[in-house]
């Protein structure tokens, strides 16, 4: 049964939602949207079915601006701390017996996570889609500085048609990174993880493939 949350903090409060796993729940993951969502839009809604029939229980919540019904993120900073208030929400009313605790989310809030795990942020993993290694046409304005400060395991998947994640420029950066960073390809996906009826599969077969990885990246970490 999935329970509402109203999680305060910095004088303010925003807004949660828990989701127990389907079945055996063996994490619970925190999971940030992205700039121009909510944590109710389609792509997170999609996202946080896929893992929970795979033994995640999942966190969904609002960044303030979103909260206040706005379009312009909050500065990075607030970002950051509202993830951080959220996860020490869950971790109050879950408890620590439902397995291992994951950050991360999607594109902006993947990214939050990801700065939160570079400052040795307390988690068991991270878990990214669609990371925006750079903004959508200005390859040389790379998001990657923090990345070789991250040490806890990422699973990270982009699409090969991600306008905001070059391939080859990913793979320069991971040359980079000292953690155990798994870069998962969703062949012929864009940032939104859809796929062209002419790549021969469909959008549900692409999260099954989101789904089956993260599945045995979990494992893998127990």
């Amino acid at each position: 049964m999935s329970v509402s949350w109203r999680v305060a903090f910095d004088g303010g409060e925003t807004s949660a939602l828990y989701e127990p796993a389907d079945g055996d729940q063996r994490a619970v993951f925190i999971a940030a949207h992205g700039a121009g969502g909510n944590m109710m839009d389609r792509g997170m809604a999609s996202v946080a079915a896929t893992l929970r029939r795979r033994g995640f229980g999942v966190v969904r919540f609002n960044f303030l601006y979103k909260e206040r019904k706005s379009s312009r993120p909050d500065p990075m900073p607030t970002l950051m701390r509202t993830f951080a208030a959220v996860v020490d929400h869950a971790r109050a009313e879950i408890g620590n017996g439902s397995g291992r605790l994951i950050i991360g989310g999607r594109s902006m809030g993947g990214r939050a996570g990801s700065m939160l795990a570079a400052e040795n942020f307390a988690a068991d993993g991270l878990l990214l889609f669609a990371y925006p290694l750079h903004p959508a046409g200005k390859p040389e304005q790379l998001r990657d500085a923090h990345l070789p400060r991250i040490s806890m395991p990422v699973l990270c998947f982009n699409g090969t048609r991600d306008a905001l994640c070059a391939p080859e420029l990913m793979r320069r950066v991971l040359g980079t990174v000292r953690a155990s960073w798994e870069m998962h390809w969703l062949e012929g996906a864009d940032h939104s993880f859809h796929v062209l009826k002419s790549s021969g599969r469909t959008d549900a077969e692409v999260l099954d493939e989101v789904g089956d990885a993260s599945d045995h990246w979990l494992a893998g970490l127990s």
